[in-house]
């Protein structure tokens, strides 16, 4: 049999194929002829074909079938052989094929063999791919090397031991008295990998930190030896003598001096002589400052050396190289809570990151610039943060509106400084703000009483200029819907009013109607700032007739609106004028006290249950059961509170499927209600909790109690006792999820037998978050004037992996105490 090629002449040809085709039929050929040699036991070329067949692996060949004559080649007597035998078990055998065992044995051999390198082959294939059967059986093997005064051996034996503690933790102990005595070594090679193998010990023993703390001093003293040394060819980078060990020891130290004040007190020295004398006009000297910074922060330093660290951080802030400027900025943001004032030096050099070009630096820079952020710099800091946030890449609008929202609410120097700055993000990055930022505005805006002029002027001339942010053209709509009649009246005081007419306000608000610009939820605010201006304008009839028309609107949403608004004209023009008054001052509290900011599907308005002085109404229980006829009759009051339903006509089945043979007084099952088009939530119907129809809610005492717990899905209901109607019990439920997926979609309806009135509030959300992280929480309230018992039927539907959900359930066992 001729002999095979050589393996650079096989690489030669390789690189001569013109396709991945040309190529892989080389191989092929090569690895055929490979085979037919292993199968013939040639003993003379087995060290260069496996070799090539090396190489074929780098490539990404399959090579496996060379595996046993890997271990055929470790057993050889010749060096040459064993080398290649090593390498290919390094590169093709792992801890999950059997065959690895099979080298036990000779690496065995291989450690007490009288050779050093044949001894270092085998040390670097134990710490490379050794099992754990293979650490035990060979771990005092090494330790013996650990102790031989041959550096070579020394420095290649901690490393393997690094491996050996790394599969079975329980042998540290045997390589601890070998470990002290490699730091008094002077190979830096052997010194290195000592500081590597302490690190090791000392991250998975808490007893070995302990332990080795009092190898501080003798660590500092290697460290003050390496700075001071002069010249030294052999370890020289850049100027710094050996920067590599620098990096391990400063790393080391970090970890024996965290939570520590002995080892602190004794590195704080060598840590500012390090801090000030490296060469920082190379890479090498930066990462020795680098990891400086890092140990200085994480051990207990002294502030003087915190503020060094903190300088250092800021003269990487105009290093030329990205990477480095990268570093300090996410250094800087993980040391801003504890060193706030040391990192506000930096701040000019921090916010001019956010002009830089490359994308992560920009994120970097906008994190920390809000994290600086105080009551002192509010003004200056926003300026520069809403100049970012007019240039920015449409990626980060969203983060950084986010950001200034949360800063302006927690040190806004005045309201009308804080409604300018929402105002001025809404215009400029409206599209990419959070949801909950349209009810958070109109509640400032409402609760900021001396501002309502001017904001409604700033608003309306905003909605002149631009129409296609949505949120802000939302907010303008109520505000202008709340506030048309200061408009108009052109009572500003803050900036020059300007003249308006009702006619002007209205042309706008139906302009906003039919542009296609506006989304549904848009228009629904439109329609209803259009409703309640007819308490405030005189145009009452041009108002009735742009009602009237959006009652056959194709937009159920609207459609539903309208019609409600119609009734309100027609039926029950006695409620208008109270339904449609100015809202009171709304706080933030638990979502069933006095006053909420009611969430819906896609939109939010603010309801609010007034508690302490509800206005004057010459009919309350007139106007009471009115309410209740509109809600859906006096027999029986089923709710539905629903999402966006794409089949609104079977409102009224669901009701009767939902109802069932639920009835206590009667035989026959009770009439279900007029359906209600299941698409949002009535914004009408979300005004109507703003009348006194329950009062004031107290805490009654009542035990809680579980309605469901099916699927993951849990629902609590808690009970209070309305004050001072005691036949009205006010039940919250909480939704908890404890799958791995959030919940979305969900829909939770009730309905009660005839001789109960109910009314069932908007939730929090639609979303039940996942491993019970949140819960949603819903508002219902029981009308029990004959004292029964309470039974109710409740029927859940929600979207969970993909898939919908239904489910029914009774609940027959309410406490006594929330119907006695």
């Amino acid at each position: 049999m001729p002999a095979p090629i050589r393996l650079r002449e096989l690489i030669r040809t390789i690189r001569t194929a013109r396709t991945q085709a040309e190529e892989r039929e080389m191989i092929q050929k090569e690895c055929a002829a490979i085979r037919s040699s292993f199968r013939e036991e040639d003993n003379t070329y087995r060290c260069r074909n496996v070799a090539k067949l090396l190489y074929m692996h780098m490539l990404g060949y399959p090579a496996h079938f060379g595996q046993l004559e890997c271990l055929k080649l470790i057993a050889s007597q010749k060096f040459t052989d064993k080398r290649i035998g090593y390498l290919g078990a390094m590169l093709l055998l792992d801890e999950r094929q059997d065959v690895h065992l099979l080298m036990t044995n000779c690496i065995k051999n291989d450690l007490n063999h009288s050779t050093q390198y044949v001894q270092g082959l085998a040390l670097c294939t134990l710490g490379c791919m050794g099992s754990s059967e293979m650490c035990r059986d060979l771990a005092g093997e090494v330790e013996k090397l650990l102790k031989t005064s041959n550096s070579y051996l020394r420095k290649k034996a901690a490393l393997c031991a690094v491996h050996v503690i790394r599969k079975v933790p329980e042998l540290m102990e045997m390589f601890l008295p070998a470990t002290k005595n490699l730091l008094s070594e002077k190979n830096h090679g052997v010194l290195h990998t000592s500081v590597v193998l302490l690190t090791e010990m000392c991250e998975r023993s808490p007893d070995m930190l302990a332990h080795f703390r009092k190898l501080v001093p003798q660590l500092v003293r290697i460290l003050k030896n390496l700075i001071m040394s002069g010249y030294s060819p052999e370890h020289d980078v850049s100027g710094i003598s050996d920067p590599f060990l620098q990096v391990r020891i400063l790393r080391l130290l970090r970890i024996l001096g965290k939570g520590d004040d002995d080892s602190s007190e004794a590195m704080n020295d060598i840590l500012a002589q390090v801090a000030t004398n490296t060469e920082t006009s190379k890479n090498v000297g930066n990462a020795i400052l680098y990891e400086t910074v890092l140990t200085i922060m994480d051990i207990k330093s002294e502030s003087g050396l915190r503020v060094l660290a903190i300088n250092i951080l800021g003269r990487f802030l105009l290093n030329n190289d990205k990477n480095i400027r990268y570093v300090a900025l996410t250094s800087l943001l993980k040391t801003v809570q504890t060193d706030h004032n040391a990192v506000q030096r930096h701040r000019s050099t921090i916010v001019d990151c956010l002009k830089d070009l490359d994308v992560s630096i920009k994120r970097r820079a906008m994190e920390l610039s809000f994290a600086l952020v105080n009551g002192n710099n509010i003004r200056g800091m926003m300026k520069e943060l809403l100049y970012f946030l007019d240039s920015c890449d449409p990626e980060f609008k969203a983060d950084c509106a986010s950001g200034v929202f949360l800063a302006a609410e927690k040190y806004a120097p005045s309201k009308r400084w804080h409604i300018d700055t929402i105002m001025r993000v809404l215009t400029t990055a409206g599209s990419y703000v959070r949801d909950d930022s349209v009810p958070n505005l109109i509640q400032l805006i409402t609760n900021s009483v001396e501002m309502h002029a001017y904001t409604v002027q700033r608003l309306y001339k905003a909605l002149l200029d631009d129409i296609s942010q949505q949120p802000l053209v939302q907010v303008a709509s109520w505000c202008i819907g709340e506030y048309g009649d200061l408009l108009v009246s052109g009572q500003c005081e803050e900036e020059e009013p300007i003249q308006v007419t009702e006619d002007e306000v209205l042309d706008v608000l139906e302009g906003l109607l039919v542009s296609n610009l506006s989304t549904p939820v848009t228009r629904g605010y439109a329609l209803t700032a259009i409703m309640k201006l007819s308490t405030r304008f005189t145009s009452v009839n041009r108002i009735k007739k742009v009602v009237s028309i959006y009652g056959s609107s194709i937009d159920v949403e609207l459609q539903q609106r309208a019609v409600e608004y119609n009734a309100l004209f027609k039926k029950y023009d006695h409620m208008r004028p109270a339904l449609l008054e100015r809202m009171p001052i709304m706080e933030k509290t638990a979502s069933n006290g006095p006053t909420e900011i009611v969430q819906t599907n896609g939109e939010t308005e603010p309801s609010v249950v007034e508690a302490k002085h509800p206005p004057p109404v010459t009919q309350p229980t007139n106007q009471a059961n009115d309410l209740l006829d509109l809600l859906g009759g006096n027999d029986v009051v089923p709710v539905i509170q629903n999402t966006v339903s794409t089949k609104p006509a079977s409102a009224g089945g669901e009701l009767l499927d939902l109802l069932g043979d639920l009835s206590l007084s009667g035989g026959t099952s009770p009439a279900p209600a007029p359906s209600v088009p299941t698409s949002q939530p009535s914004f009408f119907l979300d005004g109507l909790t703003s009348q006194p129809l329950f009062n004031d809610i107290a805490a009654a005492g009542i035990p809680p109690m579980t309605a469901y717990n099916k699927n993951g899905l849990k629902i609590d209901f808690t009970f209070e006792r309305a004050n001072p109607n005691p036949n009205i019990a006010v039940i919250t439920i909480h939704a908890s999820n404890s799958t791995e997926a959030d919940m979305t979609d969900f829909v939770f309806q009730a309905a009660v037998p005839k001789t109960f009135q109910l009314q069932l509030l908007s939730p929090s959300s639609n979303v039940v978050p996942a491993l019970n992280q949140g819960t949603v929480t819903q508002v219902i309230r029981v009308l029990n004037p004959q004292k029964q018992q309470l039974r109710m039927r409740i029927k859940l539907t929600y979207t969970h992996k993909g898939s919908a959900v239904q489910d029914l359930a009774e609940v027959n066992n309410f406490p006594p105490q929330s119907w006695q």
